[in-house]
């Protein structure tokens, strides 16, 4: 993710940039990764070239790349393109954020934090949802950037990105691909143009591709951290991993604010709703004393981004704001509070209006989006259910990845309360289908899971549940009494209505939740479908 700042109106300018971007290696022929048909008409050229190079979002990444070693991506080529366009990353200061989960939110919570005190803040995230257009988003409003200004400036740059692939092909065959933070593509900005370092969580993602370990992963985050510029810690860590984190900023030199230290005391206090939307009421208390001496003191803060470990993003990125401020920058309590109410992404605990539902054609029921593809955010997301909506009759939709823990995933849900039914789909990742996981490869990790966990769960490979989807008529509750219903539909808009269907029909017509994850492109799909 990358978030850049222009600040007119002060003397300081700033970039925040979180280490997520797509990699391009050389051209190899149409693949309509990014579907340019679903993008403006004045996007096509872009949308064909982009289209035309090979990506790692989409592909995945190689055993290794974001590690810091001779397996590593070579940073050299980002740094020789940026030459080429005149290092525009030199151009302002920056805060670069890395981390397991939380980078969006947090970057997200930062910017338009930075947006309420008056900056023109832009931000790069990835993947989108809806358009190409989301990666890039400028200004004091956030607004994604507009089609012509895409359009110009990669006309502007075409000429040197061609000649830039065609040089680089002659010694390697590719470029960068984002991942990790050491190696990451957008980890070529100095020690004079950043104003501070951020590392939200370490979890065990791109496992493969990060050395194959939590420490190996801590270490590749550790790489955003640049000499005495200060380090901003999410959190909470395992004691050794905080200390991978800790040692590496002394050897650089790096003073250290931590969300998670024994000061700071963030705390939930209730869900209420505004309009019919959900916000949870918090308390953020920050009083640091180590490295840096910072106080804040916000109450009855009211979040859009619900859960708990959106709180967690609230207080990182709070703890960011007051380094800034610290450093000069003018931030004040205002808007920092400000910021973190008027924060708010698709698809992270999103719930639907009732009208969208209707479209879905899913009358009478609550739909919760959800991008949650880790186990730790799918235990973030059955807390935030359970917080929100307490008991009620739950249904999950689920596709992911194939380079996630799926079993680690559904033990999750399993193992957090009474689903009533589960049914496994698939989706395309960025646009393509060699990272899908097939929805029996996923049931067959459920059965897994609630093995492990000796639960119950009735699956569509037994007599009774392939009756039940086969002829999509539902057994009687007295039939299926005990047990979760496992079932798979490759059809996203079919899984939605027999969830909808089986939920209503097991609960006696009472109002259920369904809950779309698995990944954001599963997400983008029930948002795409709503656009028509």
């Amino acid at each position: 993710m990358k978030i850049l700042t222009r600040q007119s109106i002060l003397p300081h300018r700033l970039t925040l940039i979180s280490s997520i971007s797509f990699g391009v290696l050389r051209k190899l022929g149409p693949r309509r990764w990014f579907s340019a048909h679903s993008e403006e008409p004045e996007l096509k050229e872009l949308m064909e070239y982009m289209d035309s190079l090979k990506n790692y979002e989409k592909m995945g990444v190689p055993k290794g790349a974001g590690t810091d070693s001779d397996d590593g991506f070579d940073l050299g080529r980002m740094r020789r393109l940026m030459e080429r366009l005149g290092n525009p990353q030199s151009q302002f200061k920056a805060v670069h954020i890395a981390g397991t989960k939380g980078k969006g939110s947090t970057a997200a919570f930062l910017s338009n934090i930075l947006r309420a005190e008056g900056h023109s803040v832009g931000c790069y995230s990835s993947p989108h949802i809806q358009t190409i257009r989301e990666r890039i988003s400028l200004g004091r409003f956030g607004e994604p950037v507009s089609a012509k200004t895409l359009n110009c400036l990669f006309l502007q740059i075409k000429k040197i990105l061609d000649q830039a692939i065609e040089h680089e092909n002659g010694r390697i065959s590719h470029f960068e691909a984002g991942l990790g933070g050491a190696r990451d593509a957008t980890n070529i900005i100095s020690s004079s143009g950043l104003a501070a370092s951020v590392i939200t969580t370490i979890g065990e993602e791109h496992l493969a591709a990060l050395g194959g370990s939590l420490e190996s992963i801590a270490m590749a985050k550790s790489g955003i951290i640049k000499h005495g510029c200060p380090l901003v810690l999410g959190g909470p860590f395992l004691p050794h991993i905080e200390c991978i984190l800790r040692d590496k900023a002394l050897s650089m030199s790096s003073p250290v604010v931590s969300a998670s230290d024994a000061g700071n005391q963030s705390t939930i206090k209730g869900i209420s709703r505004i309009n019919g939307r959900p916000y949870q009421s918090c308390d953020l208390v920050m009083q640091i004393q180590r490295d840096f001496k910072l106080f804040l003191e916000l109450l009855d803060v009211k979040l859009c981004m619900l859960g708990s470990h959106q709180l967690q993003n609230a207080a990182t990125a709070t703890c960011a704001a007051l380094c800034l401020r610290n450093l000069g920058w003018r931030i004040s309590d205002g808007s920092i509070r400000a910021g973190l109410e008027r924060t708010f992404l698709l698809g992270r605990s999103q719930i639907l209006t009732s009208k969208e539902t209707e479209s879905l054609g899913l009358h009478g029921t609550t739909v919760l989006l959800d991008g949650a593809h880790t186990k730790e955010s799918a235990n973030a997301l059955v807390k935030t259910i359970e917080m929100t909506f307490g008991e009620a009759p739950l249904a999950l939709v689920v596709a992911m990845a194939s380079d996630k823990d799926h079993v680690g995933f559904a033990r999750e849900f399993l193992s957090g309360g009474e689903l009533e039914v589960v049914l496994l789909t698939e989706a395309a990742i960025a646009g393509g289908k060699s990272r899908t996981t097939s929805a029996s490869l996923l049931r067959d990790c459920w059965i897994q899971a609630s093995k492990e966990l000796g639960i119950d769960i009735v699956h569509d490979d037994t007599t009774k549940s392939r009756e039940v989807f086969n002829n999509l008529v539902v057994c009687s509750t007295s039939k299926l009494e005990n047990g979760t219903i496992l079932a798979t539909e490759s059809s996203l808009m079919a899984s939605l209505k027999a969830t909808n269907q089986i939920l209503r029909e097991r609960t006696g017509n009472q109002s259920g939740i369904i809950v779309v994850t698995g990944s954001l492109h599963i997400v983008s799909m029930v948002l795409a479908a709503l656009s028509g």
